[in-house]
């Protein structure tokens, strides 16, 4: 099973490849409802590229920082580490063992 992540980056990829090709193959030129929907679509698609990008260097800068932070506090406190570790692996293996 590929993580959500890879999964919502191959559909955007294959969505945006689908209506990069629909833009380029459909429509009349000559006509001006067409070249200004086509213009919208384009316009729209850049922005959702866009946004999807900024939100994945947001995502990874937060988890990067979350797992600084977490490093920080099991170097300064190694045995409340350890038992929030245990009390993890606990809680997980109960959840697992009830399947």
């Amino acid at each position: 099973m590929q993580p959500y992540e890879s999964r919502l980056d191959d559909d955007l990829t294959l969505l945006s490849e689908t209506l990069e090709e629909v833009l380029r193959s459909s429509g009349d030129p000559a006509d001006q409802k067409y070249v200004e929907l086509k213009a919208r679509a384009e316009q729209a698609l850049n922005d959702v590229k866009d946004r999807v990008s900024n939100a994945s260097d947001n995502y990874y800068y937060r988890a990067k920082k979350a797992v600084y932070r977490a490093d920080d506090y099991v170097h300064d406190k190694p045995w409340q580490g350890v038992g929030v570790g245990a009390a993890v692996g606990l809680v997980l293996g109960l959840l697992l063992a009830r399947r």
